[in-house]
C-alpha cells in the first residue's frame, strides 16, 4: 500500500510527516505502513483515512494503457484534510501556479506563520491570516494571493459553522460565493476536505497531463468540457477513485522525471 502525499504541508524528510487540526485537537500523521497518528493535544477521533483501489476500476471500460498504468498501483491511502480552512487556502494557493511553485509558496508561509508541532508544523489559522501585515504577503511573494486569502479566511470565520453542516456537493457551490473563488478552487478544496474526488475539478490541466501520458495513443479530448464529459462515462460509478488514482500515478510519475510540470508534485 502507498500513500498519496499531495499536499504540501507533508514534511517529507526522513519520513513523510503531518501536522493537522481536527474540530477536537491536533494530530501527527506518519505515512508508515501501519499508519501512525499521533495525538499532540484535544481529544477525539484521529483525521480520516481513504484508500483508493484500483481493482475497484477492473471493469470499467478504460482505455488499455490507463487501465495498465492504474493497475500496476498499490491501493493508494490519503489521509482527508480535517481543516476546512486549510483545505481552502492551499487550494488558492494552487490557482493559476504550478505544483511545484505552489508547494515553495505554501511551505514558505509555513515556515513564517506555522505553529511547530512535533515533527512538523500547523498550518496558520484563518486568524493569521486576516492579521498578516501587506508587506509579509509581498516579502513572501503572496502579493497576488492577499486578497483572495484574506477574503476566504474572512467567510470561513463567518461561515464555518453553517458549511460544516453542509453536503459537500453544496458546499462546492456556497464556497464560490467567496470573492475570487471558482469551481477549480470551490472543488479541489471540497475533495481535500472529504476525499471524495469526485468533487475535484476532473477536467482539469492535471488529470488530462496524466490521462494522455497514461495512455498516448488514445485520442483524449484536448477541451475540458469534452475531457470531463469522457471521464464521468469512463468512471461509471468510481469517479472519485478514478480521479485519485490518476492524480496519483501522476504524482509518482512527476517523481520519477522531475523536469515534467505537473500539478501535483510533492
Amino acid at each position: 500500500m502507498s500513500w498519496m502525499l499531495d499536499h504540501p504541508s507533508w514534511n517529507l524528510h526522513p519520513q513523510p510527516t503531518r501536522a493537522m487540526r481536527t474540530s477536537t485537537g491536533t494530530w501527527l500523521i506518519k505515512a508508515t505502513t501501519t499508519y501512525d497518528p499521533v495525538l499532540l493535544d484535544g481529544e477525539g477521533a484521529a483525521p480520516r483515512l481513504e484508500t483508493y483501489d484500483p481493482a475497484v476500476l477492473a471493469d470499467l471500460p478504460l482505455p488499455a494503457g490507463l487501465a495498465d498504468a492504474l493497475q500496476g498501483l498499490t491501493p493508494i491511502r490519503r489521509v482527508t484534510n480535517a481543516d476546512l480552512w486549510d483545505a481552502l487556502a492551499t487550494a488558492i494557493i494552487r490557482q493559476v501556479i504550478r505544483a511545484a511553485q505552489a508547494r515553495t509558496m505554501y511551505r514558505a508561509l509555513l515556515n513564517a506563520l506555522g505553529q511547530p508541532a512535533g515533527q512538523a508544523c500547523l498550518p496558520p489559522t484563518a486568524e493569521q491570516i486576516l492579521a498578516m501585515p501587506d508587506q509579509e504577503f509581498t516579502k513572501l511573494r503572496m502579493a497576488f494571493k492577499r486578497r483572495p486569502l484574506q477574503a476566504a479566511a474572512d467567510a470561513y470565520l463567518r461561515h464555518r459553522d453553517e458549511w460544516a453542516l453542509m453536503p459537500a456537493d453544496v458546499l462546492v457551490k456556497a464556497l464560490q460565493a467567496i470573492p475570487r473563488i471558482g469551481p477549480w478552487t470551490a472543488g479541489a478544496a471540497v475533495a481535500d476536505h472529504t476525499g471524495d474526488f469526485s468533487l475535484y475539478p476532473y477536467g482539469d490541466l492535471a488529470v488530462r497531463t496524466w490521462a494522455r501520458r497514461a495512455d498516448p495513443a488514445s485520442p483524449w479530448p484536448h477541451d475540458e468540457p469534452a475531457f470531463a464529459a469522457r471521464w464521468r462515462e469512463l468512471a461509471g460509478p468510481h469517479l472519485s477513485t478514478l480521479t485519485a488514482l490518476t492524480l496519483s500515478w501522476g504524482d509518482h510519475h512527476v517523481h520519477q522525471h522531475p523536469a515534467h510540470p505537473g500539478r501535483l508534485v510533492h
